[in-house]
């Protein structure tokens, strides 16, 4: 029997939703059926906790007397965005450091304002009759600030490729060090607790959407930037999903570094660990199977990030990845995550307890994402 958004939250509100983890649904699909499973379960949980450059935060610091249009900006020596407004600023995560370089950088500023540390704010201006004030050097904190939100455009990402090197060199990239002749694999998802690959064609998820982010409630603002659908059918019968991304906002200010933290690659530079987990509503048996597929029936590729476009070498499935070595090219490879899956099942588990206790409700997407899309590379072109 079909369920609704609408009847989901009345039972969530009453006590009464039976809400899993993903892993718990996969468990449950294999011993019950999917069947059984679908009229069981009102709410499965997911979670991830992995690198995701394409983040940052937008930040008000109010107005100075006299005021200032900052133009120029500084947060702990790292560069900020002007441009926005006279007080407004981005902070994007890869960001690096003037005087420390990939040492520190944005996600470290971020992750400073979330520990309640104090930040130096250094900003110039050219003066204006409105905005006199040509510089402005102090220090702020998170309570400092009037707002302070995350807004990552790419998230959640739905399937990347693992990566391996076929070169005769170590080469050094956001998917870690990548040793010479394949001689190792990285990877960076929770497989089957993946948010995106547990509903992979976003039947529950939209504009709206509201979810688990750094440690306290946020919300699917739009589709994620290089967002694209692509879908293959395997002789197996199963189905390879990819490419799809989501767009998140939160409120950096409840947020918790458990969640949200800095780290840096080595010869890559800065980056950022976002925890993030989407309740999905078991709708449907159709919905139910897709919730209920385990590592053994999802899959990447891994490519070769030595050669341009990175091309697949091969598909792999998550469990043959999560087991730790990877057969390529006639050779048992180890295989390391990027992501953390202990960290995965935190945030599945923390999402599934405020479900539990009636706090957390179920937002219907209020628009949805294309169900086709393509990726427009960049070329070099002459002006039209």
């Amino acid at each position: 029997m079909a369920k609704t958004f609408e009847e989901i939250n009345a039972k969530i509100r009453q006590g009464q939703a039976v809400v899993v983890t993903a892993e718990e649904m996969v468990e449950l699909s294999a011993e019950q059926g999917v069947k059984k499973a679908a009229k069981m379960v009102d709410v499965v949980t997911t979670g991830t906790f992995g690198p995701m450059c394409s983040s940052g935060a937008f930040i008000n610091f109010g107005h100075s007397e006299p005021p200032i249009r900052m133009s120029e900006i500084y947060l702990n020596d790292v560069p900020a965005s002007g441009g926005i407004a006279a007080v407004d600023t981005y902070i994007g995560a890869t960001e690096l450091s003037r005087g420390q370089g990939m040492a520190y950088g944005g996600a470290h500023v971020i992750q400073d304002l979330i520990e309640g540390k104090s930040v130096r704010l250094e900003a110039r201006s050219v003066g204006t009759d409105c905005y006199p004030r040509k510089k402005i050097d102090t220090w702020v904190s998170k309570d400092d600030l009037n707002q302070a939100y995350l807004f990552n455009p790419r998230n959640a990402y739905q399937n990347y490729p693992a990566a391996a090197n076929t070169t005769g060199q170590t080469i050094y990239t956001y998917m870690g060090r990548l040793l010479p002749e394949c001689a190792n694999v990285n990877y960076s998802t929770s497989g089957e607790l993946s948010p995106l690959l547990k509903d992979p064609t976003l039947r529950t998820i939209g504009m709206g959407t509201r979810i688990f982010l750094g440690g306290t409630a946020g919300y699917v603002s739009w589709e994620g930037t290089q967002y694209k659908t692509v879908k293959e059918e395997l002789p197996n019968g199963d189905v390879y999903h990819a490419g799809r991304t989501l767009a998140v906002a939160g409120n950096l200010k409840d947020m918790n570094s458990d969640y949200i933290r800095a780290a840096v690659f080595e010869g890559y530079g800065v980056t950022m660990y976002v925890g993030l987990g989407i309740p999905i509503p078991v709708l449907d048996e159709d919905l139910a199977a897709e919730l209920g597929m385990s590592n053994e029936h999802l899959y990447t590729y891994i490519s070769d990030y030595s050669a341009p476009g990175h091309p697949g070498l091969k598909r792999v499935s998550y469990a043959e990845l999560r087991s730790g070595r990877v057969e390529l090219n006639g050779k048992q490879v180890p295989a390391a995550a990027l992501s953390s899956l202990s960290k995965a099942r935190e945030i599945a588990g923390a999402l599934k307890a405020w479900i539990g206790s009636g706090k957390f409700l179920l937002q219907e997407p209020i628009d949805r994402f294309p169900e086709e899309q393509a990726f427009k590379p960049l070329t070099e072109k002459e002006a039209r």
